[in-house]
């Protein structure tokens, strides 16, 4: 019956968007994400010949969603999916009939062999895996890439990168050989989508100073904050998109494989912004956090909704306002004052 509990105390934080990217392109997934992409190289590769989606936009769904398929993240954040899909079907009052339906697809998961109901670990809501499946997802998008005869979003992310892609390219309609876009400065606001040539004419240039390499390609132009990096978008940014419908959700997306690909970060800042923390600098926010009385959940350089809270719980107590949960500088100086 926690289901119901966890469902209305989803934390809210809200958050600027450059803290909401901060929070994803973090240099722990930056790290990580190089050294997941080196010991799965060969099938990035293969997925790359089959599908033709970039690795570095997989590796960073992969990244965001299950922290690279890390155990921890199973073992300390994950639950049963029978009881909570059979509880939130049995009682949900607005979407009965979508839990309901949920709640048969894991059966006939389990039903085809597929998994067990032991494995079947997942968020409160059900999603799974190393690239957070629902089980319609895992259904009717999921296919055997590994060849061992069943679909599986747990363990080697094979299949889930693999139905991952294949998602991307029937569901997102991604294009082959395009990179999603690019951070431009523009002599004003334009609007319309046109080719990266007609843009260049119109005095759109890369912010790196490097040129388009598809000039021929579409793009259309977005400015999430006035003052901020402007970004020209192809279609491969709504294609990542269609994974989350969130513009947000897919600009840290796209930011964290370049990063991870060895591109620098975006060159105009956005306003108000401070630069992400470094890895040990989160470590020593955690640590410093903890001794403070504010439980992190551990102390290894990534921010959840644990660390999130300690920080949220932190800044009321010492009246930083506003006190929205975001570990930055700020916070860290004043913990640093403290001790």
């Amino acid at each position: 019956m926690s289901v119901f509990k966890q469902m209305r105390n989803q934390p809210e934080f809200h958050e600027q968007v450059w803290q909401y990217i901060n929070r994803r392109v973090s240099d722990w997934r930056i790290i990580n994400g190089k050294i997941a992409l080196k010991n799965n190289e060969a099938l990035f590769a293969r997925i790359e010949r089959d599908f033709g989606v970039e690795r570095g936009t997989l590796l960073a769904l992969w990244g965001v969603e299950s922290a690279y398929g890390d155990p921890l993240v199973q073992q300390n954040h994950m639950t049963p999916v029978f009881p909570s899909l059979a509880a939130l079907a049995w009682n949900e009052p607005r979407r009965k009939a979508y839990w309901e339906a949920e709640l048969l697809n894991a059966l006939r998961i389990v039903d085809k062999g597929w998994s067990t109901p032991e494995e079947m670990q997942g968020s409160w809501a059900g999603a799974m895996g190393n690239s957070q499946w629902m089980p319609e997802v895992w259904l009717n998008v999921g296919i055997d890439y590994d060849g061992d005869g069943k679909v599986s979003p747990f363990g080697k992310p094979d299949d889930a990168l693999g139905s991952t892609a294949k998602y991307l390219v029937n569901r997102g309609k991604w294009r082959r050989g395009e990179h999603w876009g690019y951070e431009v400065r523009s002599a004003g606001e334009m609007n319309g989508s046109r080719t990266y040539a007609a843009w260049q004419a119109a005095g759109v240039t890369r912010a790196d100073g490097q040129p388009f390499p598809q000039p021929n390609a579409s793009a259309q132009m977005w400015t999430p904050v006035a003052g901020g990096p402007s970004f020209l978008l192809g279609p491969n940014f709504y294609a990542v998109k269609s994974y989350n419908p969130s513009m947000n959700y897919a600009l840290a997306i796209c930011h964290l494989g370049d990063r991870c690909l060895g591109a620098p970060p975006f060159i105009q800042p956005f306003p108000g912004s401070e630069r992400a923390l470094t890895l040990a600098e989160v470590q020593e926010m955690q640590t410093r956090l903890t001794k403070a009385g504010f439980d992190t959940g551990g102390t290894d350089g990534r921010v959840g909704n644990d660390t999130m809270k300690a920080i949220k719980d932190f800044q009321q107590r010492a009246g930083i306002a506003p006190a929205d949960g975001y570990g930055g500088l700020k916070v860290l100086a004043k913990l640093r004052q403290g001790s």
